[in-house]
């Protein structure tokens, strides 16, 4: 353990509960100041209840912490700041249209004047190895570089207990690299760094303790570098897993073609795509990696037909299918599913079954004479359920009730029951855990099995490497050459991420 071993957050007995589920039943664990300690959990384990009480945005029903040796129950965030308790979010809370140093006085109770503040975020920045210019805007900053700014937005108000929300997610191999070295230095000045994280690899790199959650209850306290990531994934589930097995196909003829793809974005501070080619044969993953930010979102809507290009753009079984919609699309046997899942892939306040309709209404034909067919949706809907084991009380419920996880793997198999010729999916496993992101993982490389050529982008590097047979990233709107995974370094993608020496960086090392 760095820094002193004295206790910093001691949490005894916490239980909260909502109608119908107990999100944390007598949770009991400690921080030392200077320790890096993981909440290691299921989707629905309990975790973001666990990091809210201990940040003042929900209250414990029962139980107490003490923090620093003395009672501690923060009303609201504000006093859980006072008390020295900093939190950066999974999703980042920044102003696309202000700058940096806005941003931050922004999250300031009495903030110094903007001149003296621009000093501060150069000096700290600087000083933990995390650069900032404070004049920029935050709408011209990557997905790392936005991360910075919350975490230095935390550092100005010099924590004693900094909680990080799946830090990782949105950056590549060397950024992730920054990261660590920045949170030991913290910790090694005596910081106490609470981290989430689904990437178990990483969780072993960086913490001294883990502890692991299973339905709302602590079944497990270990050293991480003493397990194996499968172990750790194994006490969060409390079952064996099995790493997903890919049958060896022989190719099949290109179902999915792009050929000098170029297109604005609509999104504001958007990527435009510029002249993006590759194709995909039956049977075959291929895998797109990328910061968040680099055109990742454009490309989804290019390929499902939300944003048209010219007619031969994308290019489906040989047919040119840029100027065409989704439903044309569809028709032809292309299904999309986009990051996005609450608002793009699935309407919030509808039921399960209205939303099993939005997209299976082509391929599953769940209307007959201009009339919708509700029995047919409403086995659709149940099918899904079951084969991607969603938990939910019924198919009734609204698309907003369920968890991140459970509502993502309704909406990857949603798609994926629809008998697709072409699959295109961006972040499959974003948000959920060890288990359902195997079960996903494994659905994929069954639907390849089965002839389909996927397309997979994704931040999650260890999960292209496991499911794709090719390996291309997109860098402010450009795809590198596509080359076969096997082989691949990590370093060799970090990078093709990040864009280095135009796009030859493919060559690397060969």
């Amino acid at each position: 353990m760095t820094g002193s071993s004295k206790e910093l957050l001691a949490v005894e007995g916490v239980t909260k509960a909502y109608p119908g589920v107990v999100a944390n039943s007598d949770v009991s664990f400690s921080i030392a100041e200077g320790e890096v300690h993981a909440l290691l959990g299921e989707n629905g384990a309990g975790k973001s209840t666990l990091v809210k009480m201990i940040y003042g945005l929900v209250k414990p029903d029962s139980g107490q912490m003490r923090f620093r040796g003395q009672p501690y129950h923060p009303t609201e965030p504000k006093a859980a700041r006072a008390s020295g308790v900093a939190m950066v979010f999974q999703h980042f809370s920044l102003f696309e249209a202000l700058s940096v140093a806005e941003n931050v006085a922004l999250g300031m109770e009495n903030p110094p004047p903007m001149r003296e503040l621009a000093g501060r975020i150069k000096s700290v920045s600087e000083a933990y190895g995390l650069p900032l210019d404070p004049g920029r805007m935050v709408g011209d900053l990557s997905a790392g570089e936005r991360q910075r700014v919350e975490i230095i937005r935390c550092l100005l108000q010099n924590p004693k207990l900094l909680i990080m929300d799946e830090p990782t997610s949105v950056l590549t191999p060397q950024e992730v690299d920054i990261l660590f070295t920045t949170l030991r230095k913290l910790a090694s000045e005596g910081t106490a760094i609470l981290y989430i994280s689904h990437k178990l690899e990483e969780i072993r790199a960086l913490c001294n303790e883990a502890t692991i959650l299973r339905r709302g209850k602590v079944v497990a306290t270990c050293t991480p570098r003493d397990r194996s990531a499968r172990e750790m994934a194994e006490l969060m589930v409390g079952a064996t897993l099995t790493p997903p097995a890919r049958a060896a196909l022989p190719r099949g003829d290109t179902a999915l073609e792009v050929t000098g793809l170029s297109v604005n974005s609509p999104i504001p501070f958007g990527m435009s795509l510029k002249d993006v080619n590759f194709r995909v044969a039956r049977g075959e993953v291929l895998g797109i990696a990328g910061v968040a930010g680099n055109g990742q979102d454009e490309l989804l809507l290019a390929l499902s037909g939300e944003l048209r290009t010219d007619p031969g753009a994308v290019k489906i079984d040989g047919k040119p299918m840029g100027a065409t919609g989704p439903n044309a699309r569809r028709a032809a046997g292309l299904v999309a599913a986009p990051e996005e899942r609450l608002g793009h892939a699935a309407a919030p306040d509808m039921s399960l079954v209205e939303n099993a309709l939005l997209s299976g209404v082509v391929r599953k034909a769940l209307v007959k004479n201009g009339f919708i067919d509700w029995a047919a949706t409403g086995r659709f809907a149940a099918e899904i359920v079951k084969d991607f084991d969603v938990r939910t009380p019924g198919t009734h419920v609204a698309a907003r009730a369920l968890s991140g996880g459970n509502l993502q793997k309704f909406v990857v198999g949603r798609e994926l029951s629809q008998s697709p010729a072409v699959i295109v999916i961006n972040q499959p496993t974003w948000g959920v855990d060890a288990a359902a992101a195997a079960s996903i993982r494994q659905a994929i490389l069954d639907r390849a099995a089965e002839g389909a050529a996927v397309v997979v982008i994704s931040q999650d590097l260890d999960e292209l490497l496991e499911i794709a047979d090719n390996f291309a990233a997109l860098n402010t709107g450009r795809l590198t050459k596509p080359r076969p995974v096997e082989g691949l370094t990590i370093d060799e993608i970090g990078l093709m991420m990040g864009g280095a020496h135009g796009m030859e960086v493919a060559h690397v090392g060969h």
